[in-house]
């Protein structure tokens, strides 16, 4: 038992150690005075400065950012809605090419994906004249394609596992379906719609591949931008900004877990 525990405690650190390192040293590098990431200079701050100074990646982030909260937002009402029919409309005819159709973006590569939308975007511009070239909307609509099939999935989890009598008892007192869904169902699901949300936001902030297809000139998302200047060699900039992200990422877990504490201790003191 005792080599067990050893053995347990040695691979979970070696497999902390194996993913935490590189982080660390990437947060340490950014604070390196020189222009050399692989050579120590001393501390300084000049890097996160440049970092603000330069126009293009600020640009790129905040395309970034907007591009997956207008995502974000249209995958949850989509998603939740075709998760809901999934769940609660029973058998109907399409119902199994509905459910394909929401499934097929979680396996398809990605590659896939950018190719078959870019080569539909052509097409409709050359038929109906929209849209007019590729940019940020293009990218919305790629990124809203496959973030609603998280959604879906997720929605439809929540509703599988969901005690139907709590919706049978507000119809026995008279609740009309859409009070149904926005009074008893929605709130019920609502860790599934904050949860698929979240989770849509970080695949559209994060996505390289589906948004080098759909883009156009002028329109490059962070991922783009930084994918290009790695190929060119890191610089102490991008780890600046790596480290900037590290830390909202860090915040926000420390922030999520000390809610999920104090609800815990919450709900322990009304038992």
């Amino acid at each position: 038992m005792k080599r067990r525990s050893v053995f347990l405690n040695t691979s979970s650190l070696i497999g902390f150690l194996f993913l935490y390192l590189p982080m660390i040293s990437l947060v340490i590098f950014s604070f390196n005075e020189s222009k050399l990431v692989t050579v120590w200079g001393g501390w300084s701050l000049k890097w996160y400065v440049a970092l603000f100074e330069n126009e293009q990646i600020m640009q790129a982030a905040w395309l970034s950012l907007k591009i997956a909260f207008i995502t974000s937002t249209l995958a949850v009402v989509l998603g939740t809605m075709a998760g809901y029919v999934l769940s609660r409309m029973g058998r109907f005819r399409g119902k199994m090419i509905l459910s394909g159709w929401i499934a097929a973006p979680l396996v398809m590569p990605e590659v896939i994906t950018g190719l078959s939308l870019l080569l539909l975007f052509v097409a409709m511009e050359s038929m109906i004249g929209w849209p007019a070239g590729r940019g940020m909307g293009t990218i919305i609509i790629a990124h809203t394609t496959f973030c609603l099939a998280y959604v879906a999935v997720i929605v439809q989890s929540r509703l599988a596992m969901l005690d139907e009598t709590l919706e049978e008892a507000a119809m026995d007192l008279g609740a009309k379906p859409s009070s149904l869904f926005f009074l008893v169902t929605l709130p019920l699901i609502s860790p599934a719609i904050i949860s698929g949300w979240l989770l849509s936001f970080t695949l559209s902030l994060d996505d390289l591949v589906i948004a080098s297809f759909v883009s156009g000139p002028g329109n490059s998302t962070l991922p783009m931008v930084i994918f290009s200047k790695v190929r060119m060699g890191v610089t102490p900039e991008i780890n600046a900004l790596a480290t900037l992200m590290i830390a909202v990422v860090t915040v926000g877990v420390i922030a999520a877990m000390y809610q999920m504490r104090r609800q815990s201790k919450l709900s322990a003191q009304f038992k």
